[in-house]
């Protein structure tokens, strides 16, 4: 088993009397991970019940309130213990159910699990206000993924690993950006194995998940829409391009768009104002949550021509990014001046502005771009980071301490927010 991050929040969870909702996409282990937890606790003595809704055997406990509290009080009794659910979307009205359950306080910790954010987030978190903990669960990072790829040896000394183990570092990134980190993905023998897994991965998104909330029996466009998503990641969104391409209407295109990111395909980055109004109404970029699933879309995955490059770096960047920040209290956007100046990442929290670019080429001198320059100028941030291979160095800029950094310090760092 890959050992998850995720799971000393899920711990921390149980602690609470919220109820805790664990939402991702289709196969990035949230089932395997509630199935190991379940373990512990049952080794530890606590008293445990776990349905899926995918099962037609345990949905009919879900008739009614009363009916599900009856099953819990025959298997685990009157006392505390823990009613683990999966797939809980497949609950009509399933946030108005936990919430009348929830509201009768009975010693129950429920931790419920469901692909696709849409139903957890807008409909079963809506109706649970004040009463839930959410964690979002992504595909395996890469430092899950390295850890895993090297038996745990160097869990406590990555650092020291990618120092000293730089040939090995560069095999390992080149893989993860080939292949991404589904775990069923990481896991598997060889090229054919992985590429059958995505194959089915991506089948069992659109005809399960995409299927279900367009309406539509064969949803080509959307299809068609991911495929130059991958193509286009990174770039800022032309809309006007991309439903003449897809043969969808500009609004249809943007409600497709919503759709991909609620089902954690992909994530859209805003333009950084100081003026909140242009952020939302500015075009976006996007980047996939999983480098697998975007080589998948553009065709290339497992291929001789599924070979690294800027662009799959830059979003391995921004996932890495995006990872730091589990509280979901700071915000990523990308900057583009009047003059096309552009910086990949711009992080802020509070008052606090990170700039970050990133660099896929072999740097040799600690050298600012004229984009980078321009928004240091423009806003004097304390810090900023060129995130590079493997280049490490330092400049001042005005007031502003720029660092370069290689990926894997960024990787470490977890006070980059």
């Amino acid at each position: 088993m890959i050992i998850r991050e995720a799971e000393n929040r899920i711990n921390e969870s149980l602690k609470k009397r919220e109820v805790t909702i664990i939402a991702g996409a289709r196969q990035v282990g949230k089932t395997t991970l509630l199935k190991h937890i379940i373990s512990k606790l049952k080794k530890r003595g606590e008293k445990v019940l776990y349905l899926n809704l995918d099962i037609e055997e345990d949905s009919r406990y879900f008739v009614s309130q009363q009916l599900l509290i009856s099953k819990i009080q025959l298997e685990n009794g009157n006392g505390p213990s823990y009613v683990f659910i999966d797939e809980i979307q497949q609950k009509e009205d399933a946030g108005r159910f936990l919430k009348g359950i929830f509201d009768m306080e009975l010693p129950y910790k429920f931790v419920v699990t469901g692909s696709g954010s849409l139903e957890l987030k807008e409909k079963i978190g809506e109706a649970l206000t004040g009463r839930k903990h959410l964690i979002e669960m992504y595909p395996i990072s890469f430092r899950e993924f390295i850890n895993y790829k090297t038996g745990y040896k160097y869990k406590n000394r990555l650092e020291l690993f990618f120092e000293i183990e730089t040939e090995k570092t560069r095999l390992l990134l080149n893989e993860y950006l080939t292949f991404g980190g589904y775990p069923a993905v990481i896991t598997a023998d060889n090229v054919t194995e992985k590429r059958e897994i995505m194959n089915e991965i991506f089948n069992s998104y659109i005809t399960r998940d995409i299927t279900y909330l367009l309406g539509v029996r064969a949803p080509d466009k959307f299809v068609k829409l991911v495929q130059l998503l991958a193509v286009y990641s990174g770039a800022i969104v032309n809309y006007s391009q991309l439903a003449q391409e897809t043969g969808l209407r500009t609004e249809t295109l943007k409600t497709y768009l919503w759709y991909a990111e609620q089902t954690f395909i992909i994530k859209t980055v805003r333009p950084y104002f100081t003026n909140g109004r242009k952020e939302i109404t500015k075009s976006p970029t996007i980047y996939f949550n999983d480098l697998g699933m975007c080589n998948f879309s553009k065709g290339i995955f497992g291929t001789a021509t599924n070979t690294a490059d800027g662009m799959t770096f830059q979003n391995f960047i921004y996932i890495t990014l995006r990872e730091h920040d589990t509280r979901g209290l700071a915000k990523i956007n990308y900057w583009r001046s009047k003059d096309k100046a552009e910086v990949d990442f711009i992080l802020h929290q509070q008052s606090e502005t990170v700039p970050v670019e990133v660099k896929f080429s072999d740097l040799k001198m600690p050298a600012v771009s004229r984009s980078f320059r321009s928004f240091i100028n423009a806003y004097s941030p304390k810090t900023g980071y060129v995130v590079s291979r493997n280049f490490q160095s330092e400049t001042t800029i005005g007031k502003t301490h720029v660092q370069f950094i290689p990926f894997w310090k960024l990787i470490l760092n977890n006070n980059i927010f």
